[in-house]
């Protein structure tokens, strides 16, 4: 792919636009940065900017922007099938993301990993096995690091790459060696064309593969395995409830591993793996087999198993104050992740939901409240959707601000219950990220832990 001399439109100023304009600038390239938020939220970017001479152009998208260029690179964040972009790709103009153009620069062995939920776990599980195995290793993509800074280096044995679906709707080149698809829950409904749209954009993942690459699938999901038969790579695949016959199964506490790299099948125990949850042995399960089709032996694998205990804002456990139990599942920003969430736990949960809708339907954890919720606390702009979809199985409380809402939660649990926050939306109507959300989340518990510390409730 020639850069220098070229046009190129970067739509979309956040961390990939903005690594992106600075890669192809470097180059040679004739870039230009467009967004459409206003100009006093991109002031960091615009310092950037300016400092490296890229001309840019915020607050709205415009036609002569769009039709004057040889590239368009498009951020995830913004859907493509808008007029503009319609009208650029009829004149020949070429539109990916960020992570194709990276990828387009780097020659070495990608693993890329999707999913609806358990993508940022499994991602970090993967490079910390390969670490542990002595393995030089990138790992970055939409967990973090923009796979654009990777095009730089290109120095290491293996890439590590978290995927989202809105990545993967502008791939033509993308080719993973290994790709990993854990599950396929509702989500970004509000985005695509229903459960199907959706199931589509994830199985791309597998697009470029052939018949040397390999792929780890989900046996229990549904929808990956309707679509399973559009996948040309080899298979490996995992479950929770049955035995598989190339991969990993979960059954009475252990792991079985049946691969060709390994003279027998290999068991691994659960009670030593610091990640809990069912929800985590299909993690476990895909990270363990990606690593073996890799040439990583057990010890490694094991070692790293003892240790890991996962990520903050999943389902991580915060404190407890007079027998409450309080957890932050912040990072739970779809119904699938949190109908997982409450199925780790096995007493009562005052739940708290809500944030930015993403089209999902709030009904699909039905079986989790019926078994285990005790109320849901409702906020942010989903909460009256929420009321009205839940509030026949459970109390159903809307309050209006966050505080609130953890002190409501509070008052409705009881010793021996549980707080969870695993709000099943995005977290843009309050906060800038799930991690802010999360991070005001233990800041409330400590200062009620505070507030009750030395007297009664």
């Amino acid at each position: 792919m020639q850069i220098k001399g070229k046009r190129f439109l970067i739509v979309g100023a956040g961390i990939s636009g903005i690594k992106s304009a600075l890669f192809l600038k470097n180059r040679g390239g004739n870039v230009f940065v467009n967004d459409i938020k206003p100009p006093k939220d991109l002031s960091e970017e615009s310092k950037i900017l300016q400092q490296k001479d890229i001309p840019y152009y915020f607050g709205e998208h415009r036609e002569e922007f769009f039709l004057n260029q040889d590239y368009i690179i498009v951020s995830p964040g913004v859907p493509h099938n808008t007029d503009l972009f319609k009208k650029a790709g009829e004149k020949g103009i070429e539109i990916m993301g960020e992570m194709e153009l990276a990828s387009r620069f780097i020659s070495t062995p990608i693993i890329a990993i999707t999913g609806t939920n358990g993508k940022t776990t499994t991602t970090t599980l993967i490079g910390e096995i390969l670490k542990s195995a002595g393995k030089k290793v990138f790992v970055g993509g939409n967990i973090g690091t923009p796979l654009i800074e990777y095009a730089d280096d290109d120095s290491k044995d293996l890439v590590v790459l978290e995927v989202s679906s809105f990545q993967l709707e502008t791939i033509s080149h993308f080719h993973p060696y290994g790709a990993v698809l854990l599950n396929i829950t509702p989500d970004h409904l509000d985005r695509y064309n229903g459960m199907e749209g959706y199931t589509e954009a994830k199985m791309r993942i597998f697009e470029n593969q052939e018949s040397f690459d390999f792929a780890v699938i989900n046996e229990d999901d549904q929808w990956i395995m309707k679509y399973r038969y559009g996948i040309l790579s080899e298979i490996f695949t995992f479950s929770t409830k049955k035995e598989v016959k190339r991969g990993a199964y979960y059954r009475d506490g252990k792991i079985f591993l049946r691969h060709p790299l390994l003279k027998n099948e290999e068991i691994i125990f659960s009670d030593n793996i610091a990640l809990k949850g069912l929800h985590n042995m299909e993690n476990v399960m895909a990270s363990v087999i990606t690593a073996i089709e890799l040439g990583v032996h057990l010890d490694p694998i094991r070692d790293t198993l003892v240790r890991f205990t996962g990520l903050h804002h999943r389902v991580e456990f915060v404190d407890e104050i007079d027998g409450v139990k309080f957890y932050n599942d912040s990072k739970g920003t779809n119904v699938g992740a949190t109908e997982k969430a409450l199925a780790g736990f096995n007493n009562k949960v005052v739940l708290i939901l809500g944030g930015r809708d993403k089209g999902g339907d709030y009904t699909f954890l039905n079986d989790e409240i019926k078994r285990i919720v005790k109320a849901v606390i409702a906020i942010g702009e989903a909460k009256e959707k929420i009321y009205q979809q839940l509030k026949d199985l459970v109390p159903v409380f809307k309050v209006e601000e966050f505080e609130s809402a953890i002190r409501t939660a509070f008052k409705n649990a009881e010793k021996g219950e549980i707080v969870l926050l695993s709000p099943a939306c995005s977290s843009f109507d309050m906060f800038s990220s799930y991690a802010e959300r999360g991070n005001r989340f233990v800041d409330i518990v400590r200062k009620i832990k505070e507030e009750v510390s030395g007297k009664d409730r």
